[in-house]
């Protein structure tokens, strides 16, 4: 039976948004996965570009249904499902929103402005932001040389802040962010391979560019309570019930091709169309 979180560490999660698991992802899994990144082509061309506000560019690949490829397998893995169970606050199945190959490459991979996920999930209209959390699986060290995520400690307990644009991404009030930093711990989640973050909707984070030598890859798996309601998303997998693999699976069984996912296609994200109330963010 998969080892389950603490009642501690659910403590921990709901106090500080987030919680880290070493080695959630063995070695061996991990040199699958970052291979079939790296040759899949299905996940190449998938791939979309978004713009910082100094003009680098972030790239990520992100699909909806969580398939029988082996980041589908890791997606529906029971040592990822049954964690992610316990942080959403419903009693209700686990379902899968999306999941995303986040590529940061040597000297070019673009920064993150400070936003929190429910800043783009808002304008899908999820009701419920404590029934959404992410986890974020180091497919490649992440480190401050190779911009890795900052959180700022406890922000979730904000609720959601104001968002606009910032270059082609949703940014937060700069004003909040500045007076959260003036009031709570800035951290900077340092991964090995194999290492998971899970972490709240509302947390405030960001990255920096990558401006060293080495690529920071992860993969990031967003989950909801079936009791979550979307009212504008279109796609379906949000309300279907996550069908749980064996963590075996990963290794041990057939996987599928990439190209049986269904990729989001920049034109039809919902974040990135202007509503009317965003404006211009300074992330200055």
């Amino acid at each position: 039976m998969e080892a389950l979180f603490t009642p501690a560490q659910i403590t921990q999660y709901q106090r500080d948004g987030y919680i880290i698991v070493k080695d959630l992802v063995s070695q061996p899994e991990i040199a699958l996965l970052y291979k079939t990144a790296l040759e899949d082509d299905a996940m190449r061309k998938n791939a979309l570009d978004l713009n910082d506000q100094t003009g680098k560019k972030t790239k990520l690949s992100l699909w909806f249904t969580p398939g029988n490829d082996v980041f589908g397998y890791l997606t529906r893995s029971e040592k990822v499902v049954s964690r992610t169970a316990q942080l959403l606050d419903s009693d209700s199945a686990v379902c899968h929103f999306h999941s995303k190959l986040m590529q940061k490459e040597p000297k070019v991979g673009g920064a993150w402005e400070w936003h929190q996920d429910y800043g783009y999930w808002y304008k899908n209209q999820f009701m419920f932001p404590d029934q959404l959390t992410s986890v974020m699986v180091a497919l490649t060290a992440a480190n401050k040389e190779n911009g890795c995520l900052q959180v700022i400690k406890g922000s979730h307990k904000l609720g959601r802040v104001n968002h606009g644009f910032a270059g082609e991404q949703v940014g937060a009030d700069m004003v909040m962010v500045n007076n959260a930093l003036k009031t709570m711990e800035l951290v900077y989640v340092e991964l090995a391979p194999g290492d998971a973050l899970f972490f709240h909707s509302n947390i405030l984070h960001r990255s920096e560019a990558n401006l060293s030598d080495h690529p920071r890859w992860s993969v990031i798996s967003c989950y909801s309570s079936q009791s979550n309601l979307a009212y504008n998303e279109t796609s379906t997998s949000w309300k279907e019930p996550v069908q749980v693999v064996p963590n075996e699976a990963i290794l041990q069984w057939k996987a599928a091709s990439l190209s049986e996912a269904d990729f989001l296609k920049k034109e039809n994200d919902p974040a990135l169309k202007d509503t009317g109330w965003e404006k211009e963010v300074d992330g200055k």
